[in-house]
C-alpha cells in the first residue's frame, strides 16, 4: 500500500505543478483576476496536500499503516472534491460547485487527524 500510495502523491504532484504552470501561461489575462485568484487557491491546496500524501506514505514504516493509508486518502479525496471543484468554478463560473468545496475541506481535516493519531499512536513493540 505504501508504494501505491507514493505513486498517488507524485501524480497528485504532477498535476499540480501542471495546473500552476496551466495557469500561469494560459489562464492569465483569460480568467478575470477574482477567478484567476480560485484558481490559485485550487493549486496551492492541491501541491500542499501532494506533498501531505506523500509524507503519510512515507510514515507508514515507522507509525499505524492503517491511519497512515487512512490519511492518506482522505488527502486526495480533498484535492478531488476541494482543489477540482475549485478548478472548475474558476474555469467554468459555475457557482454551485462551491458546495462541493467544503467536502474537500473537511477531507483534508480528516486527513491531518489520521496522520496525528497514526503519528501519536504507541508504538507495537516487537515479541
Amino acid at each position: 500500500m505504501q508504494r501505491r500510495l507514493i505513486a498517488t502523491a507524485a501524480a497528485f504532484g504532477f498535476l499540480a505543478v501542471l495546473a500552476g504552470t496551466f495557469a500561469a501561461h494560459a489562464l492569465d489575462g483569460r480568467l478575470n483576476p477574482d477567478r484567476l485568484e480560485i484558481f490559485d487557491l485550487a493549486a496551492r491546496y492541491h501541491i500542499t496536500h501532494a506533498l501531505a500524501m506523500l509524507a503519510a506514505a512515507l510514515a507508514i514504516p515507522s507509525s499505524d499503516a492503517v491511519l497512515c493509508t487512512r490519511a492518506g486518502k482522505f488527502f486526495g479525496a480533498g484535492i478531488i472534491f476541494f482543489s477540482g471543484s475549485l478548478y472548475l468554478l474558476a474555469l467554468t463560473g459555475a457557482r454551485w460547485l462551491g458546495m462541493v468545496t467544503p467536502i474537500g475541506g473537511v477531507c483534508f481535516l480528516a486527513g491531518w487527524a489520521f496522520l496525528a493519531l497514526a503519528a501519536l499512536r504507541p508504538e507495537r513493540s516487537a515479541h
